[in-house]
């Protein structure tokens, strides 16, 4: 035996109001939505037909306030009433397929949304394809009952959807609320909205898109997009980019932010479909790399979900998503070549997308790497200033890495740049394509000693037994030590590490705040690998001052001021320190302390 499905109505209701719908105040758009659908479905029958809808706020003394939408679209008859209203799930919009393209909704649940704010729902209509039919009323409650019958009235076609707020929901029915919302959804709807409160009624959509407006100059329409959107946003944007696409029939603007967002920021756009407002959550039309716009756009094709409030993944999606992309790489194009001095405070604000670009396009690369910035060994440099200076790129991969060699590397007059922040050392490895003539090196701090100057056989001799000393101090931090010449001559000792060492350290650094079990496994780990591993080395700076009276020391405290160097290097090297390190500095600081005082 075959059985149905029973439908929970309520539980219906539960569900799109806590998951589906992200606010009650999305039955104002539904209902809007319904009206344009009906409008719309007129059209195709009678070309010349003008739309328009009405809002009708009542307040009555002592009772829940009221509203009444209406249009004058092509209504239901009662065959559709009963079909269409009362089954849930079916949308009189699935017909023709052409023809339901030019609808905005198509899921059939988009009425269930007045539920949400009124206990029943009354819809009176009169279908215009018979005009000797006559109005139907259909009265629905949230328990799932409903009637239907004929009436014996006059009443032109179109429908009308009459609500009353549920106790908790007055202030959705509220002139003031229920305008701000009308004029929100319905802002570049091409029928008008007219509000009408006791004998006041308004217009509330006559401004339409300024970005398909005819302007007498590019300046003038800079002016209108730009005042447009600091209305839609609360932002004195830089620039505003006209948006177009084929794909989803998609068009509108992409405003340039005047700040870098945060990393963890979620878009905030304003996305209409077929002119009616969808959301501000939708977070999926730009590609990646551009996050520093916000949008104002409209899509005629393209598919929503259920909720209305952002676009299924498909093919057109991510063809909208890469048009969006060309407009806006277009315009960086332009601004590169027709207005330097927009494009560096462009770069000043937004360098971090163009590099992202930059990785994954190579034209992009070509075009913008000499404008992005870089931090160096000789300061903030732009790529295209770095290499006026020099024909050898010399770039560290590591922020770590860096901070422990740039001043070394500047004192030598071998300017190198720190590539360890994101995208960084991706743009260096594409320079030899687009600079063939330049030199790139990828440059190590272990291997940067080897540039130094050699000790000669006397001075070797004087350091000796200094390097013995140092040796067994550093060999329980897996360090080893030499000695070497190098610049600033006021540094006495250079802390460099591999990444085997990073790693090491890292392990270190976990066991002291893992629990014994963790503990454990990080210490098997560490002996398994310890043989194998020459962690770091220190190389002390035989031109220091300092380090040449050390090195003809015979002090018992020799130890304690290698201690202290060691420190000092791992400290200038912007590396935590270990509580074994820690220990070392303690000590030092007291022994100083204990010194000055006896």
């Amino acid at each position: 035996m075959e059985h149905k499905f029973q439908i929970n109505l309520r539980g219906i209701i539960d569900l799109l109001s806590e998951h589906i719908y992200s606010s009650p105040e999305v039955y104002v758009r539904e209902l809007l939505q319904n009206a344009v659908d009906a409008i719309t479905a007129m059209g195709h029958e009678d070309a010349s037909h003008l739309g328009d809808i009405r809002i009708e706020c009542h307040l009555p003394k002592g009772k829940q306030p009221m509203i009444v939408v209406t249009d004058n679209g092509i209504g239901l008859t009662m065959e559709e009433v009963h079909t269409f209203l009362s089954t849930i799930g079916l949308s009189s919009k699935r017909g023709d397929l052409e023809r339901s393209k030019s609808f905005i909704g198509q899921f059939g649940i988009g009425i269930l949304s007045s539920f949400v704010v009124s206990e029943d729902i009354v819809v009176i209509t009169k279908s215009a394809k018979d005009a000797t039919a006559k109005p139907v009323e259909w009265r629905a409650k949230g328990d799932g009952t409903y009637t239907v019958k004929e009436l014996d009235r006059d009443f032109a076609p179109g429908t009308q959807v009459w609500l009353t707020a549920k106790p908790g929901q007055e202030d959705l029915f509220q002139p003031d609320r229920v305008k701000q919302l009308a004029r929100s959804y319905g802002a570049l709807l091409p029928y008008p909205i007219r509000l009408i409160v006791g004998k006041s009624t308004e217009t509330i959509n006559d401004g339409g898109a300024p970005w398909r407006e005819n302007y007498t100059s590019e300046k003038e329409r800079q002016r209108v997009l730009l005042a447009y959107g600091r209305e839609m946003f609360s932002t004195s944007f830089i620039d505003a980019v006209p948006i177009r696409s084929e794909a989803g029939k998609l068009d509108g603007v992409a405003f340039i932010l005047p700040f870098t967002p945060a990393v963890n920021a979620r878009p905030h756009h304003r996305v209409y479909l077929k002119n009616m407002f969808l959301s501000e959550k939708v977070d999926n039309l730009l590609p990646d790399w551009a996050f520093f716009v916000q949008l104002v756009v409209n899509a005629n094709d393209l598919r929503p979900t259920a909720s209305r409030e952002s676009f299924y993944e498909d093919t057109k999606l991510n063809k909208a998503r890469t048009a969006i992309g060309e407009s806006l790489r277009k315009y960086l194009e332009d601004m590169a070549e027709k207005r330097p001095e927009k494009m560096r405070k462009f770069i000043s604000i937004h360098h971090r997308a163009i590099k992202s670009l930059s990785v994954d396009d190579d034209e992009a690369c070509r075009l913008f790497l000499d404008w992005l910035p870089f931090e160096s060994s000789v300061g903030d440099v732009t790529f295209g200033e770095f290499r006026e200076t020099t024909d050898r790129i010399r770039y560290v991969p590591s922020v770590d890495a860096f901070r422990q060699i740039a001043r070394v590397m500047a004192a030598q007059n071998l300017p190198v740049i720190n590539a360890g922040y994101a995208h960084d050392a991706e743009l260096m490895a594409k320079v030899p394509d687009i600079f063939p003539h330049l030199t790139v090196e990828a440059v190590d701090p272990t291997t940067v000693t080897q540039d130094f100057e050699d000790l000669n056989e006397a001075e070797l001799d004087k350091v000796h037994d200094f390097l013995q000393t140092a040796e067994q101090v550093l060999r329980p931090f897996r360090c080893s030590a030499e000695a070497k010449c190098f610049q600033p001559s006021e540094l006495p000792a250079l802390y460099s590490t591999n990444s085997d060492g990073r790693f090491f350290r890292s392990i270190e650094q976990s066991k002291e705040i893992a629990n014994p079990l963790w503990s454990g496994v990080l210490d098997s780990l560490s002996k398994r690998e310890k043989a194998s591993i020459t962690a770091a080395q220190l190389c002390f700076n035989f031109a220091n001052p300092l380090v040449q009276k050390l090195a003809k020391s015979k002090s018992k405290k020799l130890s304690r001021a290698i201690q202290m160097l060691y420190v000092q290097a791992l400290l200038l090297g912007h590396h935590p320190l270990s509580s074994k390190e820690l220990g070392l500095l303690n000590d030092g600081l007291l022994g100083m302390i204990e010194d000055s005082v006896t």
